[in-house]
């Protein structure tokens, strides 16, 4: 009969993908600088190393669920889907262009249309014309 290998791997632990060996993981995860990038090489290496996700949530304060998340980028991405990826979401385009933005403040330091106060109505309404889109302000909720 051959002889049998032992496994280190527990078989409730999930696979992850070897695009890293737990070596490279625990220097990376020693050598980060940034806290994120920290917490997800630690995640990955106490994986590697075959603990549950279960058991590396008690440890790291991360929910079963993120580690599941964080397992399935890690598979599919490799080591590029670790760490803060905040820093490169360059957010949302602007409602108003430059020129329709200083045109704004320009019109703001004027009195409005009706010779009174600027109010968050009569600012929609500029804006409307000006833009070309329906813009509606809080003050309409109560509408």
């Amino acid at each position: 009969m051959p002889k049998r290998i032992a496994i280190s791997r527990r078989l409730d632990a999930p696979r992850i993908a070897n695009h890293l060996s737990a070596e490279e993981l625990l220097i990376r995860y020693r050598q980060a600088t940034q806290p994120i990038e920290h917490s997800h090489y630690q995640i990955m290496w106490l994986l590697a190393t075959g603990k549950t996700p279960q058991e590396v949530a008690q440890v790291t304060g991360y929910t079963r669920i993120w580690i599941y998340q964080l397992i399935k980028r890690y598979n599919s991405d490799g080591q590029k889907a670790l760490g803060d990826k905040r820093h490169h979401n360059p957010g949302r385009e602007a409602n108003l262009t430059d020129v329709e933005q200083a045109r704004l403040w320009q019109v703001l330091s004027e009195k409005a249309p009706d010779g009174g106060l600027w109010n968050g109505r009569k600012v929609a309404d500029w804006l409307s014309e000006i833009t070309g889109r329906h813009i509606i302000s809080s003050s309409d909720d109560y509408l």
